[in-house]
């Protein structure tokens, strides 16, 4: 490894380079920066100024709505720098005072105002305008480089909007240079799709390229470069289209980035075909090389899906490998191939280029780049120098103005961020300090360029995985990273999955293997099973995590041949299946290290039950079965394993798995029901401890109809919603409500059939225009179509579904109507309807297909209302920027897991625990993926705690001082009373009391907080004193509302205080309290308000718990809680408190927002 730039011939040219910049500052002096200029820089130098700009920007220019605009205005006028002039700060104050009276006046002077401070970084599109502004920047020699902005492209109109009106562009006489990305014209994608994608995209582009090459002289077309994902892809495409041979002599250009370490091997890529390109008689090509202005968003691919973050680890590398290509690209037998622009303002980098082309005898290969509006003055003294600058500039439609921001937010942070060369720019002439600051950087990373070929970051590759390199989480817990599909490997990976999915044979041998076909096979299997229960539950915490961890490693072994017959029998994608083999995965080795925790909960000891039956559902047919299997065995039970019958072959691969992994047969049975009678007897059996479910809430009504108190766990349905407000980032709500509706389908329990629009967003044309282009534009496919972005649905619809996909109901009308694709009759294009009623069908019903429903409200308020109307609360979201309606929604919201400007599917564990509310949840159970999911699926025995918290709650030690003082119990049972009060204590201080983010993934926080929730405690006339007053204590420490209802009665003095605190207190005999339970059976959940059952939650207290269930008819959304009372708080407080799982995208363009703190905080 040499370094290039050490020799004394190359540090004298470094010498050279630092005085040329010392003249450069020092001439600038002399031309006076431009108003706009100098009024940007100021703002950004108050350390308010970047906050208000990007606030003004986002909050004021971006909505639709002048109220909304006016009111966000208001927020911010605090905010506004001092130095901005006295117009520009009256018309921010002036509107500020005004928001909410009569602030739409003020609004567009302010935002005129605030234009004309950023207006030079962006060019006005129009027809009128944009001739003026061409002509005034190029009249000093310089020549522009024009890149349209425009909406999001979430389909294809807007793409081939995006394609013609760069066309209009470049056919324009006074335009011969455009910039455009592949993005722009291919829309979203499946990124398994490489191959197709860089073929459309060949072809939607070939036009510009010809219209450049018929040209005279020819024009010039720029392929821009985006993230890291779109690295080979946008390579593929340019020498693609160059390659054909009616353009071999059109010279065009592509954009490398420095801050990959990928850049300098793609460079190299490039340079050996373009050097064979000119060898057979065609045109060499230009490279623009930028530092790269993605770093934001990088971030936050890297850290939402477990990958390496792409880029350079600091600002120094970054700005080494720049030079590194320099050096490259700058020597002679390469410039002749490939033209080299040196984009940049760091005037150092610019003046070694210089030096360094002309030392060489390249210069009139190098081209200098710059964008428009930044460091005028010195890009002026650098034009006379060159000759002539490149400069980027945006273009921008004025009604169009706010899709602009993710640009300006970049530009902006460059001008502030103090890393950023930008951020001293003004200050270079005057101030000695900085300038020796940047010449010290300079220096270094000069100096710290070698002739090495660095490797990118990222080297997964799922064909090559095996047992000794497969992922596995560093301590005792992290999330399994998907699979990254920008990685050629794994692309080929997926494509022979895909191709042996048309034939795979997987699981059924085994399922024949495992057939239950008579009663008498159901009573064998549960006797034996249970048997083998005794002993698996004998085993430590640590024995059974370390089987888990096991499986875990061998799922993420079998990713491929999970992927393959999900494929084959659910209709899963690649992008849909390979993130449930991630929560699979996840799912052993979180369970892993609940299972090693279950022993050291303080005041209770774990007893492990002999058998858990799981029943998954279809939809999910990995992470859910295995999910549900794995907990079972980490709490130390026995399981039986019956998966659905549509996906029944997943259902036995992975039984394989867990088997080869080390889990005993006779531990983990697996079972196909042939016979009708034998699944009942299996499903109904008394000596079944748990069923964990997951389907509908009708399965789960005839699970309890076979036997009244089988303790079924469960998630079910879910009628899921996302509310758009006028706050919200229109073409984000879009994306994201096109992903949660049609996602696997529309077939997730999580999936958000209906979008709610609030006021101005119901009449966005913007939204509508969007949202059907982006429906419109889904490639409906089998997943053997690796293009394919929605499936089929599982069976061909019948009744509900077919209703769904074929019936409007009054006032409705189809946007898109769903439409039948092929003969296998599951294959059916999206359908979006408008017109949704409150309480219509449509409304309260789960469809489990590709269905959108339009709903409209006039208040947010209102809007949470018809959120909440279904009777489930699975999932629910909200798109909105602002914190006041964020606030609003959360203390309103009805549903387990909620999802604020983000998708409402796709919970990940630990990171979102997933469980609803309402009639989405069944019976006594936690979220599954959750810290306390474990705790339910076990039984408990009383033992002394030992915390020694001091119980915070004024009730709980008002309690404690009458049993106390009033001597109405033992010393036994008041010590007892006091343990449990601290074990509450510590249980609210270590879990309960505060929202917990235990992911801190910066970018995104996923917050698990706990609501007080309504709980019916009954003491039966068996029950002590001292159990039915412990398990209050629980309910006062939580601050939850409470009826008491003792089948004898209590102490006057602690029945005063517990009246006190507003509990409802009842004394009733076992049999009235039962009867009361009986005329209940069949009362809806929503005619319970205002009566002991409110909350649909019981807290039981005695000895026959199985009469409980069958006065309750064995309904199924009355959570029975009947273990036995322990000293436990982080098991006696769980009735009184619902989880919340809350995950907020915090990041806007990947740059913090942090608008969510106030509202809602964390640890």
């Amino acid at each position: 490894m040499t370094h290039p730039f050490a020799s004394e011939h190359y540090q004298k040219l470094a010498q050279d380079a630092r005085a040329l910049v010392r003249q450069w500052v020092t001439e600038s002096q002399s031309i006076k920066p431009t108003y706009a200029a100098k009024q940007l820089a100021g703002v950004l130098k108050d350390p308010k100024g970047l906050p208000f700009t990007v606030g003004f920007v986002d909050g004021v220019i971006r909505p639709e709505d002048d109220n909304v605009s006016g009111r966000n205005l208001s927020r911010i006028s605090g905010l506004a720098p001092s130095f901005l002039p006295w117009y520009m700060k009256s018309a921010v104050g002036f509107g500020g005072k005004l928001a909410g009276k009569v602030s739409w006046p003020t609004v567009p002077v302010a935002r005129r105002v605030l234009r004309e401070m950023v207006g030079h970084l962006i060019v006005d599109a129009s027809e009128e305008k944009l001739g003026d502004a061409i002509a005034e920047l190029t009249k000093s020699g310089n020549r522009l480089n024009v890149n349209l902005l425009g909406e999001a492209v979430l389909g294809d109109n807007e793409a081939e909007h995006r394609l013609s009106e760069t066309k209009r562009l470049l056919a324009r006489d006074d335009v011969d240079y455009v910039s455009i990305k592949v993005s722009a014209v291919s829309g979203p994608h499946q990124h398994w799709a490489f191959d197709e994608v860089v073929e459309e995209a060949v072809r939607r582009l070939t036009p510009l390229y010809e219209l450049a090459a018929s040209s005279s002289p020819k024009k010039f077309i720029n392929l821009d470069m985006e993230e890291y994902k779109d690295l080979d892809m946008t390579i593929e495409v340019f020498t693609k289209i160059l390659d054909q041979p009616h353009l071999k002599d059109l010279e065009a250009g592509i954009v490398l980035q420095a801050y990959l370490p990928d850049t300098l091997a793609a460079m190299q890529r490039l340079q050996a075909w373009a050097a064979e390109r000119v060898a057979n008689g065609g045109s060499s090509i230009k490279v623009r090389l930028v530092k790269g202005a993605n770093l934001s968003m990088e971030i936050v691919e890297g850290v939402m899906h477990g990958w390496p973050v792409t880029t350079w680890d600091t600002k120094q590398a970054a700005d080494t490998n720049y030079k590194r290509i320099l050096d490259y690209a700058l020597r002679p037998e390469h410039a002749k191939n490939i033209r080299l622009g040196v984009a940049g303002h760091n005037l150092f980098d610019v003046a070694f280029a210089l030096l360094l082309a002309e030392d060489r005898g390249v210069k009139d290969r190098v081209e200098f780049e710059m964008l428009i509006g930044m460091a005028e003055q010195q890009a002026e003294i650098i034009r006379r120098r060159v000759g002539h600058l490149l400069l980027y500039v945006p273009v921008v439609n004025p009604k169009e103005f706010d899709v602009a921001i993710a640009y300006l937010i970049r530009r902006l942070e460059e001008n502030a961020s103090s890393e950023n060369f930008m951020s001293g720019i003004f200050d270079l002439a005057t101030d000695e300090e900085i300038f020796k600051r940047e010449e010290d950087r300079f220096m270094r990373s000069l100096n710290s360029v070698t002739d090495e070929v660095p490797e990118g970051k990222r080297h997964q590759n799922r064909q090559t995985e095996n047992a000794d390199n497969v992922f596995v989480p560093a301590g005792r817990f992290e999330n399994t990273p998907d699979t990254d599909p920008s990685l050629s490997g794994n692309r080929e990976w997926g494509r022979a999955i895909l191709e042996r999915s048309k034939t795979t044979q997987i699981g059924i041998a085994t399922l024949k293997e495992n057939e239950l076909t008579s009663v008498a096979e159901a009573e064998q299997l549960v006797a034996d099973a249970e048997a083998s229960g005794k002993v698996w539950g004998r085993l430590s915490g640590a024995e059974r995590a370390a089987v888990l961890r096991n499986v875990g490693k061998e799922i993420a072994l079998h990713r491929a041949e999970l992927l393959e017959v999900m494929a084959a029998e659910a209709g899963k994608t690649l992008e849909q299946g390979d993130t449930e083999v991630s929560e699979a995965i996840d799912f052993a080795y979180y369970y892993a290290m609940l299972a090693e925790d279950l022993e050291k909960i303080d005041g209770a000891q774990v007893q492990s039950v002999d058998l858990t039956v799981v029943v998954p559902p279809w939809n999910f047919p990995t992470a859910i079965p295995a999910g549900g299997v794995l907990a079972g065995l980490a709490a130390g039970s026995a399981v039986i394993f019956k998966p659905a019958t549509i996906t029944a072959r997943t259902g036995a691969l992975i039984a394989e798995i867990m088997w080869k992994a080390g889990v005993p047969k006779d531990v983990l049975k697996l079972v196909k029901v042939v016979d009708r009678e034998a699944g009942k007897v299996l499903i109904s059996h008394p000596e079944v401890d748990r069923l964990i479910l997951t389907g509908g809430y009708e399965t789960a009504e005839l699970f309890r109809s076979w036997r009244d108190d089988l303790p079924l766990f469960g998630e079910t349905s879910g009628k899921n919603s996302i509310i758009v407000t006028p706050n919200a980032d229109i073409d984000l709500a879009v994306k994201d409500v096109v992903y949660s509706a049609f996602g696997h389908a529309g077939q997730k329990c999580s999936a958000g059939s209906t979008v709610i629009l609030v006021g101005a967003a119901a009449q966005s044309e913007r939204f509508r225009r969007q949202l059907l282009d982006s429906v419109n534009s889904l490639h409906v496919a089998h997943p053997q179509d690796i293009e394919a972005q929605m499936g089929p649905v599982a069976q061909k619809p019948e009744e509900k579904l077919l209703r769904g996909l074929t019936t409007l109901g009054p006032g409705e009308r189809w946007l898109i109507q769903p439409k039948e694709l092929d003969d296998t009759g599951r294959l059916w294009s999206p359908g979006v309807r408008e017109g949704v009623k409150p309480g219509s069908e449509y409304h309260m019903t789960e469809y489990f297909g590709p269905i959108l429903g339009i709903m409209t409200a006039d208040t947010l308020e209102e809007a949470i209302e018809l959120q909440n109307a279904p009777d489930y609360g699975l999932t629910a979201g909200l798109h909105s920027l602002d914190a006041e309606e964020l606030e609003l929604w959360l203390s309103k919201v009805q549903a387990g897991n909620v999802y604020v400007n983000r998708g409402i599917t796709g919970a990940i564990v630990r990171r979102q625990p997933f469980g609803g509310w309402k009639k989405s949840t069944v019976g006594s159970g936690t979220k599954a993926g959750g810290p306390s999911y474990l705790i339910a699926l076990s039984d408990w025995e009383r033992t002394e705690a030992t915390a020694t918290a001091v119980p915070q709650s004024v009730a709980v030690r008002e309690v404690l001082a009458t049993a106390d003082n009033a001597d109405l119990c033992t010393a036994e049972d008041f010590a007892f009373l006091t343990r449990s009060a601290s074990s509450d204590a510590e249980a609210w201080e270590s879990e309960f009391g505060y929202g917990y983010d235990p992911s801190k993934l910066g970018v995104e926080r996923n917050i698990l907080r706990y609501v007080p929730t309504q709980v019916l405690v009954r003491a039966d006339e068996s029950a002590s004193v001292a159990d039915a007053v412990r398990v209050v204590l629980a309910g006062l420490a939580a601050g939850a509302p409470m009826a008491l209802s003792v089948g004898k009665d209590l102490p006057v003095a602690v029945r005063g205080i517990l009246e006190n605190k507003g509990i409802k207190y009842l004394v009733e005999s076992d049999e009235a309290w039962r009867t009361y339970l009986a005329s209940n059976a069949k009362t809806p959940v929503r005619a319970l308000v205002g009566t002991p059952l409110e909350g649909t939650r019981i807290r039981y207290i005695g000895d026959d718990v199985k009469s409980v269930y069958t006065a309750l008819g064995g309904r199924p959304d009355v959570a029975v809680y009947f273990h036995p009372v322990t000293e436990a708080g982080r098991i006696e407080m769980l009735p009184f408190l619902r989880e919340q799982a809350v995950s907020i995208t915090a990041h806007r363009f990947g740059n913090p927002n942090p608008f969510s703190e106030s509202v809602i905080s964390s640890r």
